[in-house]
């Protein structure tokens, strides 16, 4: 879009704003990168801090441009911004770098590197599907307070003026600050390794060689604040109905793991004993009351007879499963609709639906992560997910799930924002 198309609010209350000419007068330093991190685009003041041309930035490695130091075993500076570039790429969201020392290699002399400190931040531009297209890398330069620090510590009859105290105690804190985030990081990525590792044992197998009409998939979200709180669960209630469920717990790690294991159980075994959705949701509804942090969950129970060739399901606050019939019309089951688990007292009866289906239909049952986009109508991601598989409904239920995610879910170097589970059934 230029800049003429822009909302008026965007041009200045319509006055036209040259928005290259204000990125290249910003005062701090800014690399623009793509996520394979390559330089695109700097402004004039990154230019003059690092003594790099625009020619020999643009379309190279930002990392090629500055490398290591090879003669300082202890240079450490490359390794850190790219892990914090990584970490940008993998959450879609900012990282503010302590204080970093990054040598480097002067203008016109190979092989000859100055020692230089800098303090970085990147931040992550995302498009319209929520991937990381570009990441502003900005940097400011504080060489020179560093290098005048070190001439006042080594003259100790100067005294420090209180300015002087709380710059060096800044910078101290910055990097205890530095030392923490990263004690922090790890343990969250510990945490959320035990908690998929609990997600996964308590869910079927996606491999199912007993099972050549149904695929399974089931993605953790990356980031640890959403991760395990979807399930799936499929049984076979006697020779002709085959009963399947999808749900999905608010809340993240290893409540969210154990809440899940709780309610899916239940499920299980009420729809074992009742053999219908609405029954078997109304006694998971009542049972919901009795298990911390099971409000607000939502779930879809489904029984597919396969004698009567009919689905019969019930929502408890669930996206809607998409039924495709072998002509390719794709048909959103939003008829029996009620609230998700403990919304009220859990007495309210529970409704159901019931359709008819030709054999080569397929049914598709997911949580909300495949469909829900950050400042997007849920709508539209069901819209794009029933384009999908009307586009690909002839394919096999492993191919047609392989289809479905690489269609919706965000790309592999940033990962989804929300636990993602799927089911294709072939009818």
């Amino acid at each position: 879009m230029s800049d003429s198309d822009a909302p008026a609010e965007r041009r200045g209350r319509g006055i036209d704003i040259d928005y290259a000419e204000v990125f290249q007068a910003l005062p701090s330093p800014v690399l623009l990168l793509t996520p394979d991190m390559v330089a695109v685009d700097a402004n004039r003041a990154y230019a003059r801090v690092s003594g790099r041309s625009l020619a020999e930035l643009l379309g190279r490695c930002v990392f090629d441009v500055f490398p290591d130091n090879p003669s300082d075993p202890r240079a450490s500076g490359p390794q850190a911004v790219r892990a914090s570039l990584e970490r940008v790429l993998a959450t879609g969201g900012p990282d503010t770098m302590a204080l970093q020392k990054y040598s480097v290699e002067v203008p016109d002399r190979p092989g000859v590197f100055e020692e230089r400190y800098w303090s970085p931040v990147n931040i992550p531009l995302l498009d319209a599907d929520g991937r990381v297209s570009l990441i502003v890398h900005r940097v400011e330069e504080v060489t020179a307070l560093i290098h005048a620090r070190r001439a006042l510590g080594a003259a100790p009859e100067l005294p420090l003026t209180a300015e002087d105290a709380m710059t060096a105690d800044l910078l101290n804190r910055s990097l205890e600050l530095q030392e923490l985030n990263e004690e922090l990081r790890k343990a969250h990525a510990r945490a959320h390794e035990v908690a998929v590792t609990l997600q996964r044992a308590m869910l079927p197998s996606t491999a199912l060689p007993d099972r050549p009409g149904v695929a399974v998939r089931y993605r953790p979200a990356t980031s640890f604040l959403n991760v395990c709180g979807d399930w799936y669960d499929l049984i076979d209630l006697d020779a002709r109905r085959l009963a399947v469920a999808v749900g999905d717990v608010v809340g993240h790690g290893l409540e969210a793991a154990g809440t899940m294991g709780q309610l899916r159980s239940a499920l299980s075994a009420a729809i074992r004993a009742t053999g219908r959705p609405a029954t078997a949701l109304s006694t998971l509804a009542a049972h919901a009351h009795t298990v911390d942090g099971a409000l607000a969950t939502t779930a879809v129970q489904v029984v597919i007879d396969r004698t009567a060739l009919t689905v019969t399901y019930s929502r408890a606050g669930h996206p809607p499963p998409l039924l495709a019939h072998s002509d390719g019309f794709v048909e959103v089951l939003d008829s029996a609709t009620d609230p998700p688990l403990g919304a009220g007292d859990g007495s309210l009866p529970r409704c159901e639906s019931t359709v008819g289906y030709g054999p080569g239909s397929t049914l598709v049952l997911y949580t909300d992560g495949l469909i829900e986009r950050r400042g997007e109508d849920i709508y539209a991601g069901l819209d794009r997910l029933a384009h999908s598989v009307e586009r690909h409904h002839l394919l096999g239920p492993e191919l047609l799930a392989d289809a479905v995610l690489a269609d919706l879910v965000p790309a592999p170097r940033r990962g989804p924002d929300d636990d993602t589970a799927l089911v294709v059934v072939r009818l």
